[in-house]
């Protein structure tokens, strides 16, 4: 158990780890192009270790100094090869358009957890392009057999970057065209870094089409990870004053400050430039007395990482709060329309499960309390921002998982995990 105190003010500088959705890309597309490539700022979170050690067994030469990777690819892969995916959902999904494309022959797998999350919503798609994958009753293990791909058309019923990519990953080795299509615009990435790396790609609003390609290693310097800044925002806003350096804004990604428009926060986007061709900028954000909002389906894609965290300043809003659409999070590392409801709920506050969502009744503030983090990452960093802001804190169970996405969340609060 993690025991924090509350605190009656927040602020401070930060310098935060790297984008996980930048570094798992840069690693996995570098790993299968011509040439060597630089990825600075990496993070080097369970997740994308996770991306490294399978990327390493298939036959890149991935060398790590730090925060710094140097890819070199391979034009043969290993094949009949069992790749561990661990917790990471990313690695597991994207990994598996990859040896789809490759022709690899793999079994792809990870812990219980990841075990639990949907596969057929990533094999199915895929076998529009003839793709031969095998999944374990709709969940991992998958495995994947070599077989000639043919582009095709693959409309997506729900927006998800990681579906999304799979499809783009084995379009870029497939005869002919691949169009994927999603309802939403989901986070672009992996289109950004293919065309930096010489992909024939065009995207035309939701819409995106690869042909063949040849892909060239690109340096990569990693942006500060706005999922990452979002815990440290949010504390500038509940109790003090935080300035987050060289954030992504990507606006395929930039959710959480719609959700801040929202509650009426105050924050400013200063120093903005344009890095890798990701945009960043650092981030002001100041204390504020939030109100009620609403989002709906269309606002989910851009802040899903963000949303166990939205609803938490939600409860310190005043007004009521209603978030749907976002069925989504009822098949990540948790539950987490439940475990949210939990945590909120524990903290002393009002939050009602919906099938898709919540309604928060907003309390300005919350007492305190013990939650569970499910060893989800984004429960347990939200759990620390709500004890932090809370009246008396609390305890934590099982805060170790943020090493999934953060392995120095606490240290960068100024707390000793344990």
């Amino acid at each position: 158990m993690q025991s924090i105190k509350p605190r009656e003010r927040f602020e401070g500088e930060f310098t935060l780890p790297g984008d996980k959705s930048v570094t798992h890309r840069a690693v996995m597309l570098n790993s299968g192009a011509n040439g060597e490539a630089t990825i600075t700022n990496a993070l080097m979170g369970e997740d994308c270790v996770s991306t490294c050690r399978c990327m390493r067994a298939l036959g890149a030469d991935i060398q790590t100094d730090g925060t710094t990777l140097h890819v070199k690819g391979t034009p043969r892969f290993r094949r009949g090869t069992e790749l561990n995916c661990g917790n990471s959902g990313t690695t597991i999904r994207l990994l598996t358009g990859f040896a789809a494309g490759k022709g690899i022959d793999a079994k792809l797998y990870g812990d219980e957890s990841l075990s639990s999350r949907p596969m057929k919503r990533v094999a199915e798609p895929l076998s529009l392009l003839g793709a031969d994958i095998r999944t374990t009753d709709g969940h991992a293990p998958v495995f994947v057999y070599p077989k000639a791909l043919q582009g095709a058309k693959v409309e997506l019923k729900i927006a998800s970057a990681q579906v999304k990519s799979a499809v783009l990953l084995a379009g870029i080795s497939a005869d002919g065209e691949t169009t994927v299509s999603e309802p939403v615009k989901s986070r672009d990435h992996t289109e950004r870094m293919l065309a930096a790396m010489g992909a024939d790609i065009r995207v035309n609003g939701n819409a995106v089409t690869v042909q063949r390609s040849e892909l060239k290693a690109v340096d990569v310097c990693v942006p500060s990870d706005i999922s990452s800044a979002a815990y440290f925002m949010a504390l500038g806003a509940l109790k003090g004053k935080t300035l987050c350096k060289n954030v992504g804004i990507n606006p395929t990604r930039t959710g959480i400050l719609t959700a801040f428009d929202r509650l009426g926060i105050k924050y400013g986007l200063l120093n903005r430039r344009v890095s890798g061709g990701e945009e960043t900028a650092d981030i002001l954000v100041e204390k504020t007395d939030m109100r009620g909002i609403c989002l709906t389906a269309e606002d989910i894609p851009s802040m899903i990482d963000e949303l166990p965290l939205v609803a938490l300043l939600c409860a310190f809003a005043d007004g009521e709060s209603r978030i749907t659409g976002a069925k989504e999070l009822r098949v990540k590392e948790s539950d987490r329309i439940k475990t949210t409801a939990e945590l909120i709920n524990n903290l002393g506050g009002d939050c009602q499960e919906l099938e898709d969502g919540f309604v928060v009744r907003g309390k300005t503030k919350l007492v305190g309390g013990d939650i569970d983090s499910y060893l989800d990452h984004r429960i347990a960093m939200t759990a620390a921002v709500g004890l932090l802001a809370s009246q008396k804190g609390g305890n934590i169970k099982a805060p170790e998982c943020c090493a999934i996405s953060f392995p120095d969340f606490f240290d960068k609060l100024g707390l000793k995990l344990y």
